[in-house]
């Protein structure tokens, strides 16, 4: 996932610390004083899951007053006959009709602005009437006032308009608790079209420009509230053109399947749109609707085109709908074997996320983080991207070309990539001053903000880079193949430091490199400091922005980047099922290109293998423990980044790299590991890359089993360096190879390690490599863990299911010893809360699906296909699959960020940088999202703000999911 950094200026010195991942922040700040029960303020949200004899019920505690509540006691009670279950997140009790929660131990603090989250399971018969009132500490909370409802009702999901036509834009808004709506704004993605104050809401625009357009409408009523409605994409064409819907169809053998047709634009006389296939699967033909005729006046209703597939043949065909004067338009049809249904959903799902209109990319065709723009995770954009995206992207067009047989979009995702998310040349122009023998200066990292700058000190023993030769030696250049892990996308911050330019400013189009995290273990992402990957000065302070982070007599103009290795082990994952998949289809000469460049990347991926500054592995409990003298600092595992930098001016000569001590369970990649050391296409070209990933893979394995808690979910992980400085650890630090566990690798804010999605990300690549080699150390690890999962795993009679969302850890594993493993019989997880999340659930079925493939496990192949059918058949829209989100932790905006006193500075956007500084104040663009009034409504007290987010990386997942059922169960 996405690392968090730190990088420095003078000469070849640099400094890393910190780190952050893409997932929703949920942990909120506490330690404020305690308050008296009187001054108690409080709003309850409940939200109910309800499958007609039962129901999970969802209250989130907001404090609304001016002291914290340090414990707290909810009461509120039911109209009907409405028995507890169990409850999670607090100790739940009933009786009669009332229910009580007192908080867990975890949760007793309220933080003033903040909220904690609790949850039940109830059954019933007959009425299941919401509760009206609750009360805290006992005292009554107010209600919380709804927001609007608003739903975009014209134009249509996927229409296509001509330029200058006008595009119809209407909207229907409904307020809540006898509020009444005051107006209705219409967006395209964040810029304001135009207003209505009165019902019915509409606006015609004709000035659209050419290309995909996101378009929101939002209302506001009369008691403040406003909400946004789900984005539409549509799409306006140079000139009159075809429209084809969908993009994308699969049709088993021996069966038929349609899509429509209609026209952009109204003609002045009748139109013939002729539809044949172009090229292809000759298996598949079009059977009714090859010549259709539109009127002036039905041209833009849709007409149907059959197809129908033989009985024998698979793979994809292209068919165009063509018309004189207009564009053409075509559609993508996919034969597949009769029973495969998985695939035509996997298929289903691929045509809705690579829909131009849908807003999923980046005119560059560039995975955004997200479709929504106001979201904030690692990435602290909705448009900005990480590294993460693009290696679903591959993964994704991998799983197309094993669907469809066509492996130019694998190749073409790839090419993307290393366009836009691997530094060139230009962008690292000093790498030949790299003095391997001295990689990097030492800087120690410190445990909050408000300790930086850090000072640097040269007299800490470095150790040399023992594979920086080889690799030269191997690829002819002294350049690193590897992505940089976050990228301004649409360059909202406004450095422009576009591939190959350094701070080309606001006007630059194209996306961005940049960096935030930058200052120690505890800075979330809501205390960073963007900033760019090429600091020229330009923005920032006198030094730019690097004094920020090291305190020195002088600065040099430098760049730096920071590779995030489970990013770049998932490319190479995704490589490896192109090359196994293309093989199969007789089409492996179709990827080899791209499969040799994800082995380079493997080859490069090595630095994430070592120790930060290069020091000997185990035991290192101060500064002046002994330097590496190769290889003995190397751990062989996938640490939290790896990260190089240098001089912007080619004539000052100095470079740097360093790997990383950290490293997290949630990042380790066996599949990749055994890709790279065993299929002779993925084995890189270096003297010992293949060697040192054998190892890793064997080392990785063993880190899993060391990990693995009594119940069978996956621990923390280890560092080599006590606090990022090579501090002593507590007294009794259980060791891996002399590695000390910590429970939570890397940054405490939230904690690492207590979300379930590493889990489910990291296990999946356990049971790819098991499904793949039958390894028996692989088996055994997940033979525990899916019985610990599905002991914790809720699917409901309609279909909705729970998952484990938050973990909580106690104890620590024995110290490891490969001879005799120890039972770790005192480490031990326990869950907190349980969530419906998409993207997790479907790296979980996945995980599911590929164990239950090699094992035969019955219960490991239902509960997948539960979660498949459960997400399918109830959680889709428009754009993919998502549920709705509310997020406490957005209290946060107003969070300060951290500057010295006396340090100012300018963001390129005019944004002052300086002591006052608050993560809301560095990114002054928010104010002109259409979503932000829910944010400042929540920060004057409101309910938090609750939203439906399409993550690009959740949505490629899921699609992965259904075609991997279809490929391994169905």
């Amino acid at each position: 996932m996405d690392p968090g950094r730190k990088r420095r200026a003078v000469r070849r010195l640099w400094t890393a610390v910190a780190a952050a991942f893409a997932l929703p922040l949920t942990m909120l700040a506490t330690g404020t004083p305690a308050a008296h029960a009187a001054s108690v303020q409080c709003s309850v949200d409940y939200k109910t899951n309800d499958w007609g004899s039962g129901f999970t019920a969802d209250l989130t505690i907001t404090n609304r007053g001016t002291d914290a509540i340090d414990g707290w006691t909810l009461t509120y009670a039911y109209t009907g006959n409405q028995k507890l279950t169990n409850g999670w997140n607090g100790t739940w009790s009933q009786s009669g009709q009332t229910v009580t929660v007192k908080n867990a131990s975890y949760n007793g603090t309220i933080a003033t602005g903040a909220a904690v989250s609790t949850g039940a399971q109830f059954t019933y018969s007959g009425a299941n009437t919401a509760p009206t009132s609750f009360a805290v500490n006992g005292t009554t909370c107010a209600g919380a006032h709804q927001p609007p409802v608003t739903v975009l009702t014209s134009p249509s999901a996927g229409a296509v308009y001509s330029q200058g036509e006008p595009v119809p834009l209407a909207a229907t808004a409904a307020a809540a608790d006898n509020a009444t709506i005051g107006k209705v704004e219409f967006y395209d993605d964040t810029t304001l079209l135009g207003t209505d104050t009165s019902a019915p809401y509409s606006l015609s625009v004709s000035g659209l420009t050419v290309g995909s357009h996101s378009l929101v409408a939002k209302a506001y009523d009369s008691l403040g509230a406003s909400a946004a409605s789900t984005p539409v994409g549509i799409t306006v064409a140079s000139g009159p053109a075809v429209v084809a819907s969908p993009s994308q169809l699969g049709v088993p053998q021996g069966k038929s399947g349609t899509f429509s047709v209609k026209l952009s634009t109204q003609p002045s006389g009748n139109v013939t749109v002729s539809t044949s296939r172009t090229s292809g699967n000759t298996g598949l033909s079009v059977t009714g609707g090859s010549s259709l005729t539109f009127t002036p006046s039905n041209w833009n209703t849709a007409q149907t085109v059959t197809v129908t597939a033989d009985s024998s043949g698979t793979g994809s065909a292209t068919f165009t709908a063509s018309a004189t004067g207009h564009t053409k338009a075509t559609v993508t049809v996919t034969e597949l074997p009769a029973s495969k249904a998985y695939d035509a959903r996997f298929l289903d799902l691929y045509g809705k996320i690579t829909n131009p209109a849908n807003g999923y990319f980046s005119p560059e065709g560039i995975p955004y983080h997200s479709v929504e723009t106001l979201i904030v995770e690692a990435p602290d954009q909705g448009h900005e991207t990480t590294s993460e995206a693009y290696s679903y992207l591959l993964w994704l067009q991998a799983m197309y070309g094993k669907v469809t047989g066509d492996w130019s979009k694998f190749n073409g995702a790839w090419d993307i990539m290393e366009k836009y998310m691997i530094p060139t040349h230009a962008d690292q122009p000093t790498n030949s001053s790299y003095n391997a023998s001295k990689p990097a200066t030492y800087a120690p990292e410190l445990d909050t903000p408000n300790e930086y700058p850090a000072k640097l000190d040269a007299s800490v023993p470095v150790g040399p880079d023992p594979i920086a030769g080889e690799l030269k030696s191997a690829y002819g250049t002294d350049d690193v193949y590897g992505m940089h892990w976050i990228q301004d996308v649409d360059n909202v911050y406004g450095y422009g430091n576009e591939p190959g330019k350094c701070e080309a400013g606001p006007t630059a189009t194209g996306p961005s490199y940049i960096n935030t995290f930058q200052r120690g273990s505890q800075e979330s992402v809501w205390e960073t400091v963007p900033q760019p990957t090429c600091d020229a000065f330009k923005y920032g302070g006198k030094n730019g922005y690097l004094d920020l982070f090291t305190g020195d007599s002088s600065y040099a103009k430098q760049w730096k980047y920071t590779d995030a290795p489970d990013a770049d082990s998932r490319a190479v994952q995704a490589a490896y099922w192109a090359d196994v998949w293309a093989k199969a289809q007789g089409k492996g000469s179709d990827v080899s290109a791209t499969v040799a460049k994800a082995a380079k990347m493997g080859d490069y991926l090595r630095y994430a293998m070592y120790d930060k500054y290069f020091k000997k592995i185990g035991n290192c409990t101060s500064p002046s423990c002994p330097a590496g003298t190769g290889k003995d600092a190397s751990h062989y595992l996938l640490s939290w980044y790896y990260a190089w930098g240098g001089a912007t001016d080619t004539s000052a000569g100095w470079a740097w790299r360093i790997g990383s001590s950290h490293v997290h369970g949630g990042y380790q990649n066996p599949l990749a590991a055994y890709a790279l050391s065993s299929v002779a296409d993925l084995k890189p070209k270096s003297a010992t890359g293949a060697t040192d990933w054998g190892k890793s893979l064997q080392r990785q394995l063993e880190f899993y089993q060391w990990l693995q808690s009594s119940e069978g979910a996956i621990a923390g992980g280890a560092t080599n360096s006590w606090q990022g400085r090579y501090a002593a650890p507590p007294a009794g630090a259980s060791t891996f190879y002399g590695m000390y566990y910590d429970w939570q690798p890397v940054y405490h804010d939230p904690p690492s390690n207590q979300w379930f999605g590493f889990q489910a990300w990291s296990m999946e690549r356990v049971a790819e490599y098991y499904q793949q080699t039958g390894n028996a150390s692989a088996k055994a690890i997940l033979d525990k863990w899916v019985t610990w999962a599905l002991s914790k795993t809720t699917v409901n009679p309609d279909g909705t299911y729970r998952i484990p969302s938050t973990l909580q850890w106690s104890g620590q594993p024995d110290t490891w010893n490969a001879s005799s493993p120890g039972s770790n019989s005192g480490l031990h997880v326990t869950v907190a809360d349980y969530t419906d999340d998409v993207g997790v659930a479907a790296a979980y079925a996945k995980t599911l699906t590929y164990y239950a493939a090699k094992s035969g496990d019955s219960a490991a192949k239902s509960t997948a296909k539960a979660l498949l059918d459960g997400m399918w058949n109830n959680y889709q829209d428009s754009l993919g699959i998502a549920v709705p989100e509310t997020r406490t932790d957005y209290s946060r905006f107003g969070d300060s960020v951290y500057v010295p006193s006396g340090w100012t500075g300018t963001m390129p956007n005019g944004d002052a940088i300086n002591s006052s500084s608050t993560f809301a104040s560095l990114r002054s663009f928010y104010k002109s999202d259409p979503n932000w009034s829910k944010i400042e409504a929540y920060l004057k007290g409101g309910a938090a703000p609750v939203f439906t987010y399409h993550r690009f990386w959740a949505q490629a997942d899921i699609a992965l999911a259904m075609g991997s059922y279809a490929e391994l169960l169905e």
